[in-house]
């Protein structure tokens, strides 16, 4: 896709990290960044998570639209009425003071993101939704984390089916009713939020694809990680395509 010197700007929310085990930063994928301007036609901006340096508002009015991308951290679970466990993992409660009111403020504002993995659960649990700590635990569930070893191409290896919904918005958006994914999360959806409608699962059943009842723009979400092969991935091109083309829309409408 063409470049352009006015492209729309999305917010990359960002993670924290340590150089070194030591060095406070603040990071993201390259991937995400590569996805969003290659392939969303847009201007990649590294969100960083932090209530203390942004604020909702500020980013609404920076930013055209949002990327809410996996991260290692996991929502604290009194987001969502749960008490924190071992199987929990560690958390970010800086993100979650950001991204869980800026799903919300995107919904009500029709201003468009794409949830990613923890941005997939974020998008549920701000719309009222659950998270199972260990989705591998429940009957009749597969392994959906990222295998333990081998190199960066196995790990994001395509490993599992993703039936949609007939006739649904990712179908529509895919061409097809069956999609094959990567895999590289521990946690999932337990219960919907009221608004959370799904729309792609896995062989297993396990939620995979999502968008909000009734939002007026952009909110689609997916359990699996587009941005790898962004470019050539027969399902993460017509997403990102799909997101980059609603930013623009968004950008233009509001001028």
């Amino acid at each position: 896709m063409t470049q352009s010197a006015h492209r729309p700007v999305v917010g990359v929310i960002g993670n924290r990290g340590l150089i070194n085990d030591r060095y406070p930063i603040h990071e993201g994928g390259q991937m995400n960044s590569c996805a969003i301007s290659n392939v969303s036609g847009c201007l990649p901006l590294l969100i960083p998570a932090d209530p203390e340096m942004v604020s909702v508002e500020e980013l609404m009015q920076v930013c055209d639209g949002f990327l809410l991308t996996g991260g290692r951290p996991n929502i604290h679970p009194s987001e969502y009425g749960h008490e924190a466990t071992e199987k929990h993992g560690f958390f970010d409660r800086a993100r979650d003071a950001i991204t869980l009111p800026l799903v919300r403020a995107c919904v009500a504002a029709g201003q468009p993101f794409l949830g990613i993995c923890r941005g997939f659960q974020e998008v549920n649990v701000a719309m009222g939704g659950t998270l199972h700590p260990e989705i591998r635990e429940l009957p009749g569930r597969m392994n959906h984390r990222m295998p333990p070893e081998g190199t960066l191409e196995e790990a994001f290896a395509l490993r599992h089916k993703v039936v949609l919904t007939p006739g649904g918005r990712f179908a529509s958006l895919f061409g097809t009713e069956e999609v094959v994914t990567n895999t590289l999360h521990g946690q999932g959806i337990f219960e919907p939020g009221p608004r959370i409608v799904i729309e792609g699962r896995a062989e297993d059943g396990t939620p995979e694809a999502i968008y909000v009842k009734d939002a007026p723009g952009f909110t689609l979400a997916v359990q699996w990680h587009p941005e790898w092969n962004a470019q050539n991935d027969p399902v993460s091109r017509p997403l990102f395509c799909a997101f980059g083309d609603a930013v623009r829309k968004f950008a233009a409408a509001r001028g």
